[in-house]
């Protein structure tokens, strides 16, 4: 036994005995869902106290159509991890993936890279039956840096008509290159093979028609993105004008790589915040700027928690229902 599987063994023996005794699993999974809400109420009250008196004072319409803007920005984001998925040969309802997506939104709260991967997998095999770990996981890696890509192009392609941006170019461009590069077939097809050795799995690389097209998929949810910010500066007195929307999406993009690569941070929580601040600086005023940053996190943590909620009542709804009997089949 080599020493990744060395390593993976406690975790496959846990596995082994959750299933053998299903109370011990729903007691832990209670426990974990307790951790995460927790986790959450702690995010959006931290934020809620910075952020109280500029809530006070915005505008609840544009509010209200920057959280409408988030909700269909994650509602279409989702699409693009259900053709990842199909392509490699796994088919899933959009309410399946959904609630999956959502139960790995709200683990980013627990400090650690780790959690969030770990639960969508989780999520999907206990929905929808799918095993296939190494491939699902390989998804989730996939979904990353095409995400990741396509955020920091629309940055960068907005800079041509917002100027004065102090943001470090040199490594959002490094960084996108590195993801890049592990996408590609040479790169990709060894590296999956090394990391799903535990698994005794392999993944093939995606054709790039494929990659193409939902490299251009992202860009466009990363606009919807810009959009939802627009409102958040509407809300709070600000107008930056229309035509820096793309450049709002490069600024979401980027907070959220800060956030995702910020794993000593629940959900990067301040980090994620103070790298949007000071890119926003470059079209509004610093009142706006840090009322929109601090608001932002209540935005998506507050859709976040809707969409988990609609997810889990759908779940049951779904469950409740008896199984279609002989007599009532056409």
């Amino acid at each position: 036994m080599d020493t990744a599987s060395d390593l993976l063994e406690p975790g496959r023996s846990a596995l082994r005995y959750l299933r053998a005794h299903p109370r011990v699993s729903k007691a832990v999974q209670l426990f974990v869902l307790a951790v995460v809400v927790a986790f959450c109420t702690w995010a959006v009250r931290s934020e809620w106290s910075k952020a109280g008196d500029r809530i006070t004072h915005a505008s609840l319409p544009w509010l209200l159509v920057s959280l409408a803007i988030v909700a269909v920005y994650y509602l279409v984001f989702i699409l693009g991890w259900i053709r990842l998925l199909a392509a490699w040969g796994i088919r899933v309802g959009y309410r399946v993936a959904l609630e999956a997506e959502m139960v790995s939104m709200l683990a980013k709260y627990i400090p650690g890279g780790v959690w969030t991967p770990a639960a969508r997998t989780v999520a999907l095999r206990k929905s929808a039956g799918v095993t296939d770990t190494p491939t699902v996981l390989a998804s989730i890696l996939v979904e990353a840096a095409l995400s990741a890509v396509s955020g920091i192009v629309v940055f960068v392609l907005s800079l041509a008509w917002v100027h004065g941006v102090n943001a470090p170019l040199p490594l959002l461009i490094a960084f996108a290159l590195c993801c890049s590069l592990l996408l590609h077939p040479k790169v990709f097809r060894p590296l999956s093979r090394r990391l799903l050795r535990p698994f005794g799995a392999a993944v093939e690389p995606l054709p790039f028609s494929l990659m193409l097209s939902l490299f251009l998929f992202y860009c466009v949810t990363w606009v919807i993105g810009g959009c939802g910010l627009y409102a958040l500066l509407r809300a709070v007195g600000a107008n930056p004008g229309l035509v820096t929307i793309p450049y709002l999406g490069g600024v979401s993009a980027v907070g959220a790589i800060v956030a995702v690569l910020a794993v000593f941070a629940p959900s990067g929580l301040g980090v994620r915040e103070a790298s949007m601040y000071g890119l926003l600086l470059a079209v509004v005023d610093e009142g706006p700027a840090l009322s929109a940053a601090l608001l932002n996190r209540l935005t998506i943590t507050v859709v976040e928690l809707a969409l988990f909620g609609v997810g889990v009542v759908s779940w049951r709804a779904v469950r409740s229902v008896p199984p279609e009997t002989a007599e009532d089949r056409p």
